[in-house]
């Protein structure tokens, strides 16, 4: 029997990648996202940190839709950017909305830094806004962090944002992001361990506990 979940984003790549990782241990689990919803105000993401937004997100969502509400917020963080952009990081290049421009700026901003002073980190919030049996409104929010680099050049054709400049530590080669397999990336991703961590709660809410 299937079971829906609201997550608060319109990235149909997002969308996706999060049901992979939720059906691990929830398998009749469906993932409705934006344009699965009647149309409601969305927040302004004006939060200091991933955390923040992301729970701005899921509320909203959960007051929208009354189903329990799934939102995350996610950036990179470059060491040599003093962790910028950060909470920027899909507006980096300014309105709208755009990876190529985001990346070109980000590969501009870091031409002059050495290879060896490029390193980065991808962070991911995960927040669940549900409701109780009795009515009761619970938040859980889970963290994640990918560390690797920024290469010179985009590399891979899969994921999204910033992967096709990232190359994880942790994996064989030297692949970006980009040029990992969707379960390759699942299993190290920022977003899969967030998403690993809130699994657990996701379970029990949806299984009625």
């Amino acid at each position: 029997m299937s079971v829906d979940i609201f997550l608060a984003s319109r990235n149909a790549k997002k969308i996706a990648e999060m049901q992979r990782i939720l059906r691990e241990t929830l398998p009749g689990l469906r993932v409705l996202g934006l344009d699965d919803a009647a149309p409601y105000d969305e927040p302004v993401e004006d939060e200091a940190d991933f955390a923040g937004n992301a729970l701005l997100k899921a509320r909203a969502g959960f007051a929208a839709s009354g189903l329990p509400s799934l939102a995350d917020d996610s950036g990179l963080c470059v060491d040599a950017l003093n962790g910028m952009p950060g909470v920027l990081s899909a507006r980096w290049s300014g309105p709208p909305k755009d990876d190529t421009r985001n990346n070109t700026l980000l590969l501009d901003q870091l031409a002059d830094v050495p290879d060896a002073r490029r390193g980065a980190e991808f962070r991911c919030c995960v927040a669940l806004v549900y409701a109780d049996a009795a009515g009761v409104v619970h938040e859980e929010v889970a963290d994640g962090i990918m560390r690797g680099r920024v290469i010179r050049e985009l590399r891979g054709t899969g994921g999204f944002g910033y992967d096709v400049l990232f190359v994880p530590d942790d994996q064989d080669g030297d692949r970006t992001s980009a040029e990992m397999t969707s379960a390759e990336k699942d299993a190290i991703s920022h977003r899969g361990m967030s998403l690993r961590a809130i699994a657990p709660v996701v379970t029990a809410v949806m299984n009625g506990g």
